[in-house]
């Protein structure tokens, strides 16, 4: 005999009344994403004054170079900062996963899709070879960009935010997993910041105009939104790994 779910069972009726109700708020948070996203487009936008210069795969890069011929910039920053042994952050890895479909749809509308990350660009570029990508990845490495757009954290920053502070004291368990996982110890894991960051393009001037770090759910990998629609919720503590790294027997939950 099959596991009882513990889950409630109904009839089709009462499952059609319940989506109809579910609908409802759905159409509300619906109106609600409408009215953010157009108060994301008229923030106000900050012109860029200092000059940076990125390493690429193709070289040395202003961030006006980095737009490629496009007037609008987006980018995630990768945790994977320099004394990250291992790789970077497996769950920005998976997001990274994500990236490469839609790289066409974003450049045929006037937008350049790129990552970031703080490690030497010869360990972006084995990363990138190793987990398949295509995306363009760009350091930061030895610029102070990432600290001045509120991309990654200094040590003296670091040190002056309690969660942080407290986390590296006593982490939590999947936390001291995670610090495995990266190769490198949480004081400096900790420091990287996962998030995106826009720009924008005109007459020779660039503009930042949105930056979004997490816990939001667009920093979230892709496939969470997927699960957030299959029948059984997930941990909230959920394990990630690098697509190379998975354990053979597939991952279940009590359930």
């Amino acid at each position: 005999m099959g596991q009882v779910t513990e889950h409630t069972i109904g009839t089709r009726e009462e499952w059609q009344a319940a989506r109809d109700e579910l609908a409802k708020l759905e159409a509300e948070q619906a109106d609600r994403n409408a009215k953010i996203k157009e108060k994301r487009r008229a923030l106000p936008w900050v012109p860029v004054e200092k000059e940076y210069l990125f390493d690429t795969e193709d070289g040395k890069k202003t961030l006006a170079e980095l737009f490629d011929g496009r007037s609008q910039l987006l980018a995630y920053n990768i945790m994977f900062g320099p004394d990250y042994e291992l790789g970077a952050c497996p769950g920005c890895t998976s997001l990274g996963d994500g990236l490469d479909g839609s790289l066409v749809h974003l450049n045929h509308r006037d937008v350049t899709l790129l990552c970031f990350s703080r490690a030497p660009i010869e360990r972006l570029r084995a990363y990138k070879q190793r987990m398949g990508w295509e995306f363009p990845y760009v350091s930061t490495y030895n610029t102070e960009f990432p600290f001045d757009f509120g991309l990654a954290l200094t040590e003296e920053q670091a040190q002056q935010i309690p969660e942080i502070k407290a986390m590296v004291e006593d982490p939590p368990a999947w936390l001291d997993e995670w610090s495995h996982q990266i190769g490198g110890e949480l004081k400096d894991g900790l420091r990287e910041g996962p998030g995106w960051i826009a720009f924008a393009l005109e007459n020779g001037t660039v503009y930042h105009t949105y930056t979004v770090m997490a816990p939001d759910p667009f920093v979230a990998p892709y496939f969470n939104f997927l699960l957030d629609r299959t029948p059984k919720p997930q941990p909230e503590e959920p394990r990630t790994f690098r697509k190379d790294e998975y354990p053979e027997a597939p991952i279940t939950h009590p359930g």
